[in-house]
């Protein structure tokens, strides 16, 4: 976890950031807090773009996730797993939460608490996900961490500890079946 503030623009999202900025080499996951304001020009959704609806919030906790492979199919499947286990880790927190996934966000009834998207550069996969800690300035109703009771410092290593033990296990996985002919 970053021990200072970076602001989150959509600019982070590239080869090498966790590197530069981190000093985390090779796969890894980072996260930090951070306010939120991506202009239309950063945006990778595109069905955003033409919707014309930038990402803003007054503060989140960001994750960026980076792999080194060329598969965008796998690197969404690896961002909704790391969407099903915060929402694992949230719901062991707070068994009456209302929590739901819908694709790549996360739901409190219908307010939303979090933002992801996974992209694919010439290098490496990217994964960034986000959730609201005071979702002020969002363009749709939104809920925060804040509101929520749940300390953002807290469950940024258990979230980032979780993903890198199913990452772990699934390269582990890999390594103990033998091919079928």
């Amino acid at each position: 976890m970053a021990e200072n503030q970076i602001p989150y623009t959509g600019k982070e999202l590239r080869s090498g950031w966790i590197a530069q900025t981190i000093g985390l080499d090779g796969h890894a996951i980072v996260g930090f807090i951070g306010p939120c304001r991506v202009a239309l020009e950063n945006m990778v959704d595109q069905e955003d773009v033409q919707r014309g609806v930038g990402i803003r919030a007054a503060l989140m906790l960001h994750f960026i996730a980076e792999h080194f492979d060329d598969r965008l199919p796998q690197a969404i499947l690896r961002q909704r797993l790391l969407i099903c286990l915060t929402g694992e880790i949230l719901r062991d927190r707070q068994p009456d939460l209302p929590l739901r996934r819908s694709g790549d966000d996360l739901f409190v009834e219908d307010r939303k608490l979090s933002v992801s998207i996974a992209t694919a550069s010439p290098v490496s996969t990217l994964i960034h996900f986000a959730l609201n800690i005071d979702p002020t300035d969002a363009p749709v109703p939104a809920i925060g961490l804040d509101e929520l009771g749940i300390v953002p410092e807290e469950i940024a290593p258990e979230i980032m500890a979780a993903y890198v033990a199913e990452m772990e296990s699934c390269e582990a996985a890999c390594h103990k079946v033998r091919g079928v002919p």
